[in-house]
């Protein structure tokens, strides 16, 4: 039977996965360099892949401004050189394809727009999936967390353990997901992949915060009395742009595949409890 490959194994949704796919075959960049097409191909073929799941990624948003050139390597030749090897492939994206002046959830169908470097380079990303991929499956994600890796989660936590209060923009809008809901539900949908589902779905968690909600949510269910202060974007400039409005609309991905999404206030209990 052929097998299953999780690359970016070691990060936060590859963790995830391999908790639920104990037979999957994990890589991360030591063991498989997903840039070198050679490389790809002879590990896909000797490893007898039938499915790859690639949640690697080149996502330190603000560094990609400077190295668009190497963020392009691992965001662009890597998934095509997955999409290529013919095997099906699950592809994970991001909401920083828009540029997020809308005011409305965003479809599968509406025109991407990056302002970023990272944006830029994940929007190509997702079309080597569509050239190449006979059967494909790009998901896009936001705000992502979960108890490994680096992540606003954790960042909040230690700080609000640090800290009497804390400044956190309040007018970029958008859905936290919780690491292990976004693997249940790639785990739903792997049996169903054909032909005819190929294509870009959405999935968060359902609902709508700033990343004020978010933080003051973190601290109240982690029982941390900092006090979460509400700041606009402008107070805290970065070197790559946010995209203001972020929220991705889930309808595709629960009729096509029957996905069940949580909340996210429930996703954040689920993953508190295991901090």
């Amino acid at each position: 039977m052929s097998k299953i490959l999780i690359t970016g194994a070691k990060g936060q949704l590859g963790t995830e996965l391999a908790k639920l796919l104990p037979e999957a075959i994990l890589t991360d960049v030591a063991d498989l360099d997903i840039t070198n097409t050679q490389a790809v191909n002879d590990f896909v073929s000797s490893h007898d892949v039938g499915t790859i799941i690639n949640a690697a990624a080149y996502t330190a948003v603000d560094k990609c401004e400077d190295e668009e050139e190497f963020a392009f390597k691992i965001n662009v030749d890597g998934p095509r050189n997955l999409a290529m090897t013919g095997a099906k492939i699950i592809h994970i994206s991001t909401d920083y394809v828009f540029d997020g002046t809308g005011h409305l959830p965003y479809t599968e169908d509406d025109d991407p727009a990056p302002t970023s470097a990272y944006g830029r380079t994940k929007l190509a990303g997702e079309w080597q999936i569509l050239d190449n991929a006979k059967i494909g499956v790009v998901i896009r994600t936001a705000w992502l967390y979960s108890p490994y890796g680096n992540n606003f989660v954790k960042t909040m936590r230690k700080l609000g353990s640090e800290k009497d209060e804390l400044n956190v923009v309040v007018d970029q809008i958008g859905t936290p997901t919780y690491a292990a809901d976004l693997a249940k539900a790639i785990v739903k949908i792997i049996p169903q992949m054909n032909e005819q589902n190929k294509g870009i779905y959405h999935f968060t968690n359902e609902g709508v915060c700033s990343w004020y909600d978010f933080a003051t949510e973190i601290m109240a269910m982690s029982g941390l009395n900092c006090k979460v202060n509400a700041i606009p974007s402008s107070a805290y400039p970065t070197k790559a742009k946010r995209p203001h409005y972020s929220v991705l609309s889930k309808q595709k991905i629960k009729q096509t595949f029957g996905v069940e999404i949580e909340h996210w206030r429930k996703g954040l209990e689920q993953c508190l409890k295991r901090f």
